[in-house]
């Protein structure tokens, strides 16, 4: 989520404030990464499941079982504080409701487009999905949320998920809480790239998966490249990033607290700053240094903010909408006294957070319905967020009658003997000579066709 050299010609920057101290691109394709992921895969589909329980000793230090069981799954909520329970079942019914809308929203069709032809579309759900649940560092506790209960609204009929394994409950009792709640067919203590090998080559007891859903580290991203072809992807997503665009109307705190929020997901991730104001500009970085001389998680945020995160001074509105929509960064909040113009303007962003009372985290943790699976690193010039349409195959049918020959097949003969394909052609001659050439049916078929009849 940076602004490069060329892009900037091409930009009315008025002026930075602070230019990320890192050129390039914050997270790059590591051969290490990439030689190792190819080397596990290859093996864990040579040697199946052997391979995958030797991976998760040497690599999580678990030799129990890996499948967690029903059992464990639904007590595991007790071993939680009822205050983060609570907070859970509600995020988990919010996401759920909000994916619903969209459900309903996805209709299936049929049109007449020529007596006797009608087109359709139907919305059928994949067979599988095997959904990754990080639990590293900091757990993503909502990341069933998004992903497993966002499939099962879709209405796939399997949903396996992978967490890594860790303490008596054989994962985090939190995630293993929202994957219950998300109605998670089966869940397994398995971590990484084996989780993602053992999914997508059917190792788990189950048919291998269609589709491979949720974040994770560089490993689970590059296993999730090489296997993409092979299954569907949800999206590859890089280090968490957020843009603001605020004017002189917005709190510089607000603004700056916001930047951390995002920035705290690791040392890498992109934090900007779009203004209209050099005033709330300088403010803003002001308050930055100030509020990470008390974060406690200052030692990931602060080198994301140092050397990823930038403060731009632009004209207008319509200036921050141009350099934003060129940063299409994975989050994009708007404090400003202009919002809805820039709800009706904005193209390129993962998800938009409109006005001040709307921070990132609110979706972060699934309390505001929306998904976070979201496209990075200007991704979001063409591609959108995880959602229920992702799960969603929308099949075309055509059904023509007797009486739709007219309108289809004469063009249709008379284009493939333009191309040279006489076995297209032929398809439809037959179907000609069946209802005859001197058919009132033919009537309406336009004169330069007729006269090939």
């Amino acid at each position: 989520m940076q602004i490069t050299h060329e892009e900037a010609q091409a930009l009315p920057l008025l002026q930075w404030l602070k230019k990320p101290a890192v050129d390039g691109p914050p997270a790059q394709r590591d051969p290490k990464v990439v030689e190792r992921v190819s080397q596990m895969l290859r093996e864990i589909e040579r040697r199946g499941l052997d391979a995958v329980r030797a991976y998760a000793e040497e690599l999580d230090g678990w030799s129990g079982d890996l499948e967690i069981s029903e059992t464990e799954l639904k007590k595991s909520g007790d071993a939680l504080p009822p205050d983060v329970r609570t907070a859970l079942e509600m995020g988990y019914e919010r996401t759920h409701r909000f994916a619903a809308a969209q459900r309903e929203h996805l209709t299936d069709f049929e049109i007449e487009l020529a007596p006797g032809v009608n087109c359709g579309q139907r919305y059928v759900p994949v067979s599988r999905v095997g959904a990754y649940l990080p639990a590293g560092r900091f757990p993503l506790l909502a990341s069933a949320f998004m992903t497993v209960n966002v499939a099962k609204t879709a209405g796939v009929p399997m949903v396996v998920a992978c967490t890594p394994p860790s303490g008596e409950h054989g994962a985090h009792p939190a995630v293993l809480y929202g994957a219950h709640l998300s109605r998670a067919d089966r869940v397994f203590a398995v971590g990484g790239v084996q989780a993602l090998g053992a999914m997508a080559f059917g190792l788990l007891g189950e048919a291998p998966v269609d589709m491979l859903v949720g974040a994770g580290n560089a490993f689970v991203t590059e296993a999730k490249r090489q296997l993409f072809g092979r299954v569907g992807i949800d999206l590859l997503a890089g280090p968490s990033e957020v843009a603001v665009i605020a004017d002189d109307s917005a709190d510089p705190a607000w603004v700056a607290a916001d930047l951390l929020g995002q920035a705290e997901h690791g040392p890498n991730s992109p934090a900007a700053l779009i203004t209209t104001s050099e005033a709330l500009g300088r403010a803003v970085a002001a308050e930055m240094e100030s509020q990470l001389e008390k974060l406690v998680t200052r030692d990931i945020a602060g080198p994301a903010w140092r050397d990823f995160g930038s403060v731009i001074v632009v004209r207008d509105r319509d200036d921050a909408i141009a350099v934003a929509d060129v940063l299409g960064p994975e989050h994009l909040e708007v404090h400003t006294e202009d919002d809805d113009y820039y709800l009706r303007n904005l193209t390129n962003y993962g998800s938009l957070f409109i006005g001040p009372w709307s921070t990132v985290a609110y979706s972060d943790k699934g309390i505001a319905g929306t998904n976070h699976v979201l496209p990075t690193g200007k991704t979001a010039r063409y591609n959108a967020g995880l959602s229920v349409s992702r799960f969603l195959k929308p099949l075309t049918y055509q059904r023509a009658a007797e009486n739709g020959t007219a309108a289809l097949a004469p063009a249709v003969e008379r284009i493939s003997a333009f191309e040279g394909l006489a076995a297209h052609g032929a398809t439809a001659t037959l179907r000609i000579d069946r209802v005859g050439r001197t058919s009132a049916a033919f009537d309406s078929v336009p004169a330069p066709l007729r006269e090939q009849l």
